[in-house]
């Protein structure tokens, strides 16, 4: 996997669409692309994430990781992802 593969960001916007949140791939002026995440209920509700390796060993582990970029979850389980994501723009009382 590498940054020309989108597929872990598509996932995760599927994913988060079925939680009912507005999410989209957006590349940055970078180059850089990242997942823009807003709950329809509460606009300003809203992270970027990111899909990034993390070499421990010879192979990289691929995570999804938080905009400040501490890592989230593991990019193999999108819907985990996507439900950590949900339990964070949630507003009060939905």
């Amino acid at each position: 996997m590498g940054d020309e593969d989108f597929d872990p960001l598509e996932r995760l916007v599927a994913e988060l669409g079925a939680l009912g949140l507005l999410a989209r791939v957006v590349q940055a002026q970078s180059g850089r692309r990242f997942v823009r995440v807003i709950n329809p209920n509460a606009t300003s509700l809203s992270e970027n994430v990111t899909c990034r390796p993390t070499a421990v060993s010879d192979i990289p582990d691929w995570w999804y990781c938080w905009s400040w970029g501490e890592r989230m979850h593991t990019a193999d389980d999108p819907a985990g992802a996507a439900t950590k994501v949900a339990r964070v723009l949630a507003a009060v009382g939905e």
